[in-house]
């Protein structure tokens, strides 16, 4: 997987590498307000950045590590971690077992049933649908429960452990100064859902980013051994939007646009948080589909337990065209996908030409 170069070398020449670092002008200081939400103190540990390693021997050639050799590191078992195996338990669910419980319990106290309230079923004359699937998830809602994830995060840590280049004490976001008694709360909800939904708005980023990033953080908190708390909330979550914005983008995606957001960040500490961030997942930027699709249907699980619903509408002529169209679109990206992978034969061309789409 690594780019290998070799050359032929003299064995009395002694090579030198020659290392050019690009300069990059700082963005300038333009005020987007981002929200803001209550903090706690956090351990903060500095994190060093040591240069890529590169090997070079006379007649053996110069030997790049490529990004993906580092991807999974042998002593980290993949079952444990739910970024990595779709059969692992995403962190975030668990967190969020206790306060659900006791809502259940509480609510069976009281008597009191909102559920029926709140949802709207299908029936033999009527079929309501939402607007959120696995490969465009509702924007508004996967915000929503990717938030309150985050929030879980927070509000059931174990410990405040924390590294320094996420401590937003010694890297503030904003020139404002920020009180020790503002990192003494638990932020509460809707705070980090207006501060998500301010960079969103910003970027421009689809739902599928939100649960891409969802991932990245989960991957961090496993690989790094720290909390998610007060202090540390709004770098980890921007070092983890701002990575999936990268990889998963078609768009090119610069770290001055984040610049402009907060004032008081330059472009050379925004590239240093996504460095700092790469290292700490040991590389591992890759997210598959089985992974992907945990995450989605355990974020409508959380959602659902936390009285979240995504509007639902009633399925008439126009809207099942609609869902018609999306999956025959839906099918020829899997035909032709098929195609580079093995040959085809009449039969199948038979079977999409005639094939209908699947309501539920």
């Amino acid at each position: 997987m690594g780019n290998i170069m070799t050359c032929c070398v003299c064995p009395r020449a002694s090579p030198e590498l020659d290392q050019h670092q690009g300069s990059v002008c700082p963005c300038g200081s333009e005020i987007y307000k981002a929200a803001a939400g209550d903090m706690i103190a956090g351990v903060s540990v500095a994190a060093a950045v040591e240069p890529g390693e590169v090997t070079f021997e006379a007649g053996e050639g110069l030997h790049v590590h490529h990004i993906c050799e580092r991807e999974m590191p042998e002593d980290i078992p993949l079952e444990s971690n739910s970024s990595d195996h779709p059969k692992a338990s995403t962190i975030f669910l668990r967190k969020s077992q206790t306060d659900v419980q006791e809502k259940r319990k509480s609510n069976y106290t009281k008597h009191v049933s909102t559920e029926r309230f709140t949802q709207q079923y299908s029936s033999c004359s009527t079929i309501f649908l939402d607007d959120s699937t696995a490969s465009q998830p509702h924007l508004t809602m996967t915000l929503k429960s990717v938030t309150l994830a985050i929030y879980y995060h927070i509000k059931q840590r174990d410990a405040d452990r924390s590294l320094g280049i996420f401590d937003e004490r010694l890297h503030p976001l904003t020139r404002e100064e920020v009180l020790e008694e503002y990192f003494k709360y638990d932020p509460e909800h809707k705070f980090i859902f207006r501060f998500v939904c301010t960079v969103f708005k910003a970027i421009r980023l689809t739902a599928e980013f939100a649960i891409v990033s969802l991932i990245y953080i989960e991957r961090l908190v496993s690989y790094a051994d720290i909390d998610i708390c007060p202090t540390n909330w709004k770098r980890i979550v921007l070092g983890a939007i701002l990575l999936a914005s990268k990889v998963w983008n078609d768009m090119a995606v610069w770290n001055v646009e984040y610049c402009k957001l907060f004032e008081n960040t330059t472009v050379e500490e925004m590239n240093e948080l996504e460095r700092q961030f790469l290292k700490l997942i040991n590389y591992n930027i890759g997210v598959t589909g089985s992974v992907y699709s945990r995450f989605y249907f355990d974020l409508r699980s959380l959602a659902h337990d936390n009285g979240l619903y995504s509007p639902v509408y009633l399925l008439d002529r126009e809207r099942a065209w609609k869902l018609e169209a999306f999956s025959r679109m839906e099918q020829y990206k899997v035909f032709y996908s098929a195609a580079k992978n093995r040959p085809l034969s009449a039969g199948d061309l038979f079977h999409l030409q005639r094939a209908k789409a699947i309501l539920f």
